[in-house]
């Protein structure tokens, strides 16, 4: 199948999704973490999903890397092809951008170097682990700024 293909079918699939159920499969993927090889590793950038384009509910992830410690990065939108990262903290004020995406107002920048590990939103991906995402690239670039041996964990 093209990418084009994949980016008109996923989200058709994905609108079917029952909100209790992705609820619960998002809760069961927070879980699933724990199982990962991850957690000596300090930064983890994660992403603050779409509600209207059902991705992966995050907000299960977070109090996990929280309740370890752990550094938490998020995106903000910066023009029409990058992203900023900056720390998630209690103070960390989130606004929706154009896109409805929560995103950090300001804070602490952090560089792609430090980042460890990266949550990455897809629509689909195959046995190689190429993902596809929305067409945009945003992450694409996100990631070939990152340190050649970033942890990649799509969702």
């Amino acid at each position: 199948m093209l990418k084009r293909e994949l980016r008109a079918k996923y989200p058709r699939l994905r609108e079917q999704i029952p909100a209790n159920i992705l609820q619960e499969q998002s809760l069961k993927i927070s879980n699933q973490l724990l199982q990962l090889p991850v957690w000596k590793f300090d930064y983890f950038h994660i992403f603050l999903p779409i509600p209207e384009k059902k991705e992966v509910d995050t907000s299960f992830i977070i109090p996990v890397l929280q309740g370890r410690d752990k550094q938490i990065v998020v995106p903000k939108v910066l023009d029409s092809i990058n992203l900023q990262h900056y720390l998630l903290t209690d103070h960390t004020q989130l606004k929706p951008n154009r896109w409805n995406i929560p995103e950090p107002v300001d804070g602490i920048l952090v560089e792609e170097n430090k980042i460890d590990v990266v949550f990455v939103p897809l629509l689909a991906f195959d046995s190689k682990g190429f993902r596809v995402g929305y067409g945009k690239g945003y992450y694409d670039r996100f990631l070939s700024k990152c340190r050649a041996d970033v942890i990649k964990i799509g969702l």
